[in-house]
């Protein structure tokens, strides 16, 4: 949630604007400190351009990764506000189970900024769903609160609901492709109700963090049997260990 202009200042009097990170204090609620933004791995370029993988520099542009080229995707692309490291985890952290929500706005602006200039009015942003146990146990829906600044920032529409989990399913850390596969398997489908919607739309599925791909691949899987023309996936922070040094 954002603070009114008008109110800013009362609400800054109230609760001094500090550093999410470090607890340092800063100018605005919206930001981090200086250092704690060095602290962020920011990808760019040169990268793959099927999933924007950082590359080395050197390497020609249109250059695919050797993930891409064993096993195309079936998105339209990876817009990564972060690469995964220890200050991008406290965030997450902080924004998903510290209940901090009003660090949307910020982590959005950041995936904002990696996603290609064409994304923004005639697009629909999607959140990645929630099973509705852990939707009622945490309260919200992370992915749904960034899908909602994404919309604004970029003139988009919002389809909040347009993917449902229909079952619960474990953590997928630790598990194998096929494992995390088996887990996946039937757990996320299109709402009946939003197939229409969804039929020659061009989409950004949006996330958190981007871990295995296995979850992201699922959604884009059901979205593109429902005949979404694009899907392009958004997220906060992409675990890439091995690019880190790149970024």
């Amino acid at each position: 949630m954002q603070v009114h202009p008008l109110l800013a200042p009362v609400a800054d009097l109230i609760y001094p604007p500090r550093c999410p990170l470090c607890g340092a204090a800063i100018a605005a609620q919206t930001g981090l400190c200086s250092t704690c933004w060095g602290d962020l791995a920011i990808p760019g370029d040169p990268c793959c351009s099927s999933c924007q993988r950082p590359f080395p520099e050197g390497v020609a542009a249109q250059s695919l990764c050797a993930p891409c080229l064993v096993d195309p995707p079936r998105h339209d692309g990876v817009a990564a506000g972060t690469l995964y490291n220890e200050a991008s985890r406290k965030l997450v952290l902080a924004f998903k189970h510290g209940r901090r929500i009003a660090m949307a706005p910020m982590l959005a602006r950041l995936i904002a900024a990696r996603l290609p200039d064409e994304i923004g009015a005639g697009w629909i942003m999607v959140p990645v769903p929630l099973h509705r146990w852990r939707l009622w146990r945490r309260g919200f829906n992370q992915a749904a609160l960034l899908a909602g600044e994404l919309a604004r920032l970029r003139g988009a529409d919002l389809l909040v609901d347009g993917l449902v989990r229909r079952k619960q399913t474990p953590s997928l850390g630790g598990l194998g492709k096929a494992a995390r596969t088996r887990a996946l398997s039937g757990a996320i489908a299109v709402n009946p109700r939003r197939a229409e919607g969804i039929r020659g739309a061009k989409l950004v599925l949006v996330d958190d963090v981007l871990t295995s791909g296995a979850t992201s691949h699922a959604c884009v899987s059901v979205l593109k049997r429902a005949g979404a023309k694009k899907v392009v996936v958004a997220c906060f922070a992409r675990v890439l260990d091995e690019a880190l040094d790149l970024a």
